[in-house]
């Protein structure tokens, strides 16, 4: 039976929505604390009890962490226009060859306010 396991990781970075009406409060720079959810569907393993191991899936999203946390979304090549919706699919592109039992990747930029990307 399929099942799903999620980790999630909570980045600070600053950006600026290029593309929004002049005037927009998003084209300024801003900045937000984003909390990435990594989803994994697969089967249990009958041996380990579980799907992928949670230390794996941590590691595998290390060097994205790191190529987000505490920089200027701008500035990261996909990441010109850094949208929620844009950066889970630039985060799914990154982690889908590493895990290919993701199964999406959700984004919270506030409290109340992201998106989920389930894959191409």
């Amino acid at each position: 039976m399929p099942t799903t396991i999620f980790k999630e990781f909570i980045f600070e970075a600053a950006h600026r929505l290029p593309h929004v009406p002049e005037g927009h409060k998003c084209g300024r720079l801003h900045g937000h604390s984003f909390l990435v959810r990594l989803e994994i569907t697969g089967e249990v393993d009958p041996h380990t009890g579980w799907i992928v191991d949670f230390a794996d899936l941590k590691a595998a999203f290390k060097p994205i962490y790191d190529r987000l946390d505490h920089y200027y979304l701008n500035d990261i090549p996909g990441l010109e226009n850094p949208t929620s919706e844009v950066l889970a699919r630039w985060i799914w592109q990154q982690m889908k060859p590493k895990m290919p039992l993701l199964s999406a990747v959700m984004i919270k930029e506030t409290c109340t306010a992201g998106c989920v990307y389930r894959g191409e």
